[in-house]
């Protein structure tokens, strides 16, 4: 076998084994953006149905909060009142966490998206 026969055999096994990287690595990063995608829409639908229904509860229940603290302070506008206020306090308290809650949501996806 001369020298350049043994270059071209060679070289043959290299570009093989370099289309074979790039078909695996292809098919590994499809693999992984679908998995991404579903966790990612999972997630989605599961925060939508649940967080409906939390909101539906909220809702009956702040009504309900309001009109018994209304019926014990003899004045249904000012349950609603104290109820609405409880809300707005609770607003800013979310507010100024902001950032805390950020850097949870941001640790968590990426603990999700980073992990292999």
């Amino acid at each position: 076998m001369t020298v350049f026969e043994s270059l071209n055999e060679t070289t043959d096994k290299a570009t093989d084994t370099a289309e074979r990287y790039y078909k695996t690595s292809k098919t590994y990063f499809k693999l992984k953006v679908f998995q991404q995608l579903t966790l990612t829409l999972s997630f989605i639908v599961k925060f939508a149905i649940i967080g409906g229904l939390v909101a539906f509860a909220l809702i009956f229940m702040s009504i309900a909060g309001a009109m018994a603290i209304g019926e014990e302070l003899e004045s249904l506008p000012l349950g609603y009142l104290i109820v609405g206020l409880v809300y707005l306090v609770l607003s800013f308290i979310l507010y100024f966490l902001k950032g805390k809650i950020n850097t949870k949501i941001i640790q968590s996806v990426s603990n999700k998206f980073f992990d292999e």
